[in-house]
């Protein structure tokens, strides 16, 4: 086996330190997105005023309302849950002064997660 050169030991250093880095960040990328997700859950089943829950069927959330649309059979993506919250389509009430961005978008994140949509 031939001895590394320095510069080879560097560059092997390097790249060790950037992937440690990667990973690190990775981890902490999934941590804050399952935080998000239980935030999402909890809002949608019982945290929002009214819950979700009451109006929608989602079976991640054990839920069977049949007022709103069924989740599961919808699929909406998350452009499309951020806009419903906003905009109060039908019956459903705006949720823009009762909830804040960052809670609006974790229940976005939950149900396309939940459903997997797009």
């Amino acid at each position: 086996m031939t001895p590394l050169s320095d510069t080879a030991r560097r560059a092997a250093g390097l790249l060790a330190a950037a992937a440690l880095l990667a990973l690190g960040n990775t981890a902490t990328q999934a941590g804050e997105n399952a935080a998000q997700l239980e935030e999402g859950k909890q809002l949608f089943v019982k945290g929002a005023v009214p819950a979700c829950a009451i109006c929608h069927a989602l079976a991640d959330a054990g839920s069977a309302g049949s007022i709103g649309p069924d989740l599961d059979e919808l699929k909406p993506g998350y452009d499309q849950i951020l806009a419903a919250l906003h905009d109060a389509p039908g019956a459903m009430p705006s949720f823009a002064d009762s909830l804040s961005e960052e809670q609006m978008q974790a229940v976005a994140a939950y149900v396309v997660s939940a459903t997997r949509g797009d």
